[in-house]
C-alpha cells in the first residue's frame, strides 16, 4: 500500500494531533456477520431444516409435550379421578388411615367431627373451593395459604392424602352438633351463601 493510499484511510477526526485510521473489519468477520443475519431470517420464518429438527415451533411443541409428560410422571395423582376417591371411601383400611390423618392434621381447624372451628364445616353442602372429590384433593394437596391452610401434599404421603380426602367425602351429611355456619357455594348449585356466613376456605 502506497503512502497516498494509506493517507486516504485517515479520517478527519483529530485529537491532540492523533488522527483516526479507517481500518476495515476482516472479510471473514463480515461473512460471518451477514451469515448470522441470513440465518436469523430463516429461523424467524421457521424454515424446516434450519438447525436440528422440524423448525423452532415444532421443537417448542415437543419440549412442552415432554415437560407435560414429566409433570404427569411425577404427579402421584395423575391417574386419580372422582371414582378412585369414592372407591377409597368404601375401603375400610383407607378410611381408617384417612380418619387417623384427619384427626392428627385437620381436626384442629375443622373439628374432629368435621363441624368446623377456624376452618369451615366439612359436613354441610357448601364449599368455597369445590366439593367434588378431585376438587377436595386439589385443595388438600395445594392448601389455601391465604387462609392458613398449608399445602399438605408437601408433608403427607400420597396414600395419606388420598385416604384423608376419601374420609372427608364421608363427612357430608353427618350433621355434627353445633356446626359452623355454611360458607361458600352449595355443591349442587351456583348460589352463594349470605356474605355474613362466609369465612375461611375449604
Amino acid at each position: 500500500m502506497t503512502e497516498h493510499q494509506s493517507d486516504d484511510r485517515l479520517l478527519e477526526h483529530d485529537y491532540d494531533g492523533i488522527r483516526e485510521y479507517d481500518n476495515p473489519m476482516p472479510r471473514w468477520w463480515l461473512y460471518i456477520f451477514w451469515a448470522t443475519i441470513a440465518y436469523s431470517i430463516l429461523y424467524y420464518f421457521n424454515v424446516p431444516g434450519i438447525g436440528i429438527g422440524k423448525g423452532r415451533i415444532a421443537a417448542y411443541d415437543a419440549d412442552v409435550a415432554e415437560a407435560a409428560a414429566l409433570a404427569t410422571k411425577n404427579n402421584p395423582f395423575a391417574t386419580v379421578n372422582d371414582g378412585v376417591i369414592l372407591a377409597a371411601a368404601k375401603d375400610p383400611a383407607k378410611l381408617a388411615l384417612g380418619k387417623t390423618t384427619f384427626s392428627t392434621t385437620c381436626s384442629a381447624c375443622h373439628r374432629a367431627d368435621g363441624g368446623g372451628v377456624i376452618g369451615p364445616n366439612l359436613a354441610d353442602d357448601y364449599w368455597i373451593h369445590g366439593g367434588k372429590p378431585l376438587e377436595i384433593l386439589k385443595t388438600v394437596t395445594e392448601g389455601v395459604t391465604a387462609k392458613g391452610m398449608p399445602p399438605w401434599g408437601r408433608m403427607l404421603t400420597p396414600d395419606q392424602i388420598l385416604s384423608v380426602v376419601a374420609y372427608v367425602t364421608t363427612l357430608q351429611g353427618t350433621n355434627p352438633p353445633n356446626p359452623k355456619a355454611p360458607q361458600g357455594v352449595r355443591a349442587d348449585s351456583t348460589s352463594p351463601t349470605p356474605a355474613a356466613a362466609r369465612g375461611p376456605a375449604k
